[in-house]
Protein backbone atom coordinates (compact mmCIF):
# COMPACT_ATOMS: atom_id res chain seq x y z
CA UNK A 1 0.00 0.00 0.00
CA UNK A 2 1.02 3.91 -1.51
CA UNK A 3 0.74 6.65 0.89
CA UNK A 4 1.14 10.24 0.05
CA UNK A 5 3.94 12.58 1.42
CA UNK A 6 1.22 14.19 2.86
CA UNK A 7 -0.01 11.36 4.72
CA UNK A 8 3.30 10.64 6.05
CA UNK A 9 3.08 14.73 7.35
CA UNK A 10 0.34 13.64 9.36
CA UNK A 11 2.74 11.48 11.35
CA UNK A 12 4.33 13.47 14.05
CA UNK A 13 7.47 11.64 15.11
CA UNK A 14 9.65 13.57 17.25
CA UNK A 15 13.30 13.45 19.75
CA UNK A 16 12.74 13.34 23.17
CA UNK A 17 14.95 12.50 26.26
CA UNK A 18 14.11 10.16 28.62
CA UNK A 19 13.90 11.68 31.76
CA UNK A 20 12.52 8.85 34.15
CA UNK A 21 11.92 4.90 33.64
CA UNK A 22 10.51 2.32 35.84
CA UNK A 23 10.19 -1.63 35.91
CA UNK A 24 5.73 -1.77 35.12
CA UNK A 25 5.45 -5.18 36.63
CA UNK A 26 1.74 -4.75 36.46
CA UNK A 27 1.58 -5.17 32.36
CA UNK A 28 0.65 -8.22 30.59
CA UNK A 29 3.81 -8.14 28.85
CA UNK A 30 7.05 -7.27 31.07
CA UNK A 31 7.55 -3.46 30.37
CA UNK A 32 9.01 -0.43 31.25
CA UNK A 33 7.20 2.91 32.47
CA UNK A 34 9.17 5.39 30.75
CA UNK A 35 8.61 9.74 31.18
CA UNK A 36 10.07 11.44 27.89
CA UNK A 37 10.84 14.96 27.43
CA UNK A 38 9.92 16.45 24.08
CA UNK A 39 11.19 20.18 25.02
CA UNK A 40 9.19 23.26 26.12
CA UNK A 41 6.74 23.06 22.78
CA UNK A 42 5.35 19.49 23.71
CA UNK A 43 6.69 19.04 27.25
CA UNK A 44 7.07 15.70 29.31
CA UNK A 45 4.97 12.96 28.58
CA UNK A 46 4.72 9.52 29.62
CA UNK A 47 4.79 5.77 28.02
CA UNK A 48 4.87 2.15 28.07
CA UNK A 49 7.54 0.03 26.46
CA UNK A 50 8.00 -3.43 26.08
CA UNK A 51 11.92 -3.34 25.73
CA UNK A 52 12.93 -5.43 29.36
CA UNK A 53 14.95 -7.41 26.52
CA UNK A 54 17.71 -5.02 26.11
CA UNK A 55 17.55 -1.99 28.82
CA UNK A 56 17.00 -1.70 32.24
CA UNK A 57 15.10 1.02 33.32
CA UNK A 58 18.47 2.92 35.38
CA UNK A 59 20.35 2.91 31.75
CA UNK A 60 17.46 4.22 29.93
CA UNK A 61 17.92 8.09 31.44
CA UNK A 62 19.62 10.54 29.19
CA UNK A 63 18.60 8.34 26.58
CA UNK A 64 17.12 10.17 23.19
CA UNK A 65 14.60 8.10 21.47
CA UNK A 66 11.75 8.84 18.45
CA UNK A 67 8.06 8.53 19.48
CA UNK A 68 5.04 9.18 17.53
CA UNK A 69 3.46 12.57 19.88
CA UNK A 70 0.33 13.04 17.88
CA UNK A 71 -1.98 9.92 19.02
CA UNK A 72 -4.71 9.85 21.39
CA UNK A 73 -3.50 8.73 24.61
CA UNK A 74 -3.77 4.82 25.44
CA UNK A 75 -4.61 3.18 28.47
CA UNK A 76 -2.31 0.59 29.46
CA UNK A 77 -2.71 -1.05 32.74
CA UNK A 78 -2.63 1.61 35.35
CA UNK A 79 -0.24 3.88 32.98
CA UNK A 80 -2.08 6.13 30.58
CA UNK A 81 0.52 6.34 27.60
CA UNK A 82 0.75 9.47 25.86
CA UNK A 83 3.39 8.64 23.21
CA UNK A 84 4.29 5.83 21.30
CA UNK A 85 8.38 4.93 21.38
CA UNK A 86 9.48 3.51 18.61
CA UNK A 87 11.78 0.22 17.89
CA UNK A 88 12.83 -1.76 15.22
CA UNK A 89 12.94 -5.71 15.85
CA UNK A 90 16.14 -7.92 16.41
CA UNK A 91 16.76 -10.97 15.00
CA UNK A 92 14.68 -12.64 17.73
CA UNK A 93 12.10 -9.82 17.35
CA UNK A 94 13.02 -7.87 20.71
CA UNK A 95 12.66 -4.36 20.44
CA UNK A 96 15.47 -2.01 19.96
CA UNK A 97 14.79 1.31 20.50
CA UNK A 98 15.64 4.14 17.52
CA UNK A 99 17.22 7.71 18.51
CA UNK A 100 19.30 9.90 16.60
CA UNK A 101 22.89 8.89 16.15
CA UNK A 102 24.29 12.26 17.78
CA UNK A 103 23.03 14.26 20.67
CA UNK A 104 19.81 16.71 18.81
CA UNK A 105 17.92 19.54 20.09
CA UNK A 106 14.86 17.92 22.21
CA UNK A 107 11.35 18.37 19.96
CA UNK A 108 12.93 17.97 16.10
CA UNK A 109 10.81 16.58 14.05
CA UNK A 110 11.67 13.51 12.00
CA UNK A 111 11.44 14.36 8.41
Amino acid sequence: MSITFDDFLKVDIRVGRITRAEPFPEARKPAIKLWVDFGPEIGEKRSSAQITAHYNPEELIGRQVLAVVNFPPRQIGKVMSEVLVLGVPDAAGEVVLIGPGHDVPLGGRLF
